[in-house]
């Protein structure tokens, strides 16, 4: 890198499947009407950067066009930024595999055990490699330096984080809100999350589980 890089990434803005109850990646599900006021409110405030990465899914691309109407960069879309699969369990709206889905989470950040996952869906390890491919991606774009914003989802970035960070448990505790950004720095090949919602200190992390 010949310069730091300023990451900014938020979970996309209230979707229609959050405020369902349905788990999984679910590609198609769209922002609820707050969630699109949330977006708007969120792009306006928002510090400036040079492009917007987002996941595939509909509701991470409305989040981030929001971003690149209000300053005028280009959106890239990154299917190494999607939500936790869940495969066969995709789509259920079953309260048990959302607790399913918390203790995977849980098993993942606060242990360390990758191996778990949600019935025949992604384990750990798949979700972390794919999160720092495409972190390491971004950043192979912008060796110059910069300022960027991520959209993506509240399971796989506090796992790719976690891991790419090195955060471990402290990233427990408090799911990352709609729309809120937070921001990692890459400087001299080094990752580092210098803050997250729900922390006190700027440079002490927490969140998790949701969806």
């Amino acid at each position: 890198m010949d310069g730091t890089l300023e990451v900014i990434c938020l979970r996309h803005a209230e979707s229609e499947n959050v405020v369902a109850g349905v788990s999984g990646a679910l590609p198609g599900a769209p922002l609820t009407e707050r969630g699109r006021v949330q977006a708007a409110a969120m792009a306006c405030a928002l510090t400036p950067v040079d492009h917007v990465y987002a996941s595939t899914a509909e509701r991470a691309r409305q989040t981030a066009e929001a971003i690149s109407h209000s300053q005028g960069v280009p959106v890239t879309a990154m299917p190494g930024l999607v939500e936790v699969g869940i495969g066969s369990l995709e789509g259920t709206a079953d309260p048990a595999t959302r607790a399913r889905t918390a203790a995977v989470l849980r098993a993942w950040v606060v242990n360390g055990d990758l191996d778990e996952r949600v019935g025949d869906g992604e384990t750990g390890y798949a979700v972390v490699t794919r999160i720092a491919e495409a972190f390491e991606t971004i950043a192979t774009a912008h060796r110059d330096g910069g300022a960027v914003a991520v959209v993506g989802h509240v399971a796989s970035l506090t796992a790719g984080l976690s891991a790419l960070c090195g955060l471990g448990s402290a990233v427990w505790g408090a799911p990352l809100p709609h729309a809120v950004p937070f921001r990692v720095l890459l400087d001299d090949r080094t990752w580092r999350c210098v803050t997250w919602p729900g922390a006190l200190p700027e440079t002490t992390p927490a969140a998790l589980p949701g969806a």
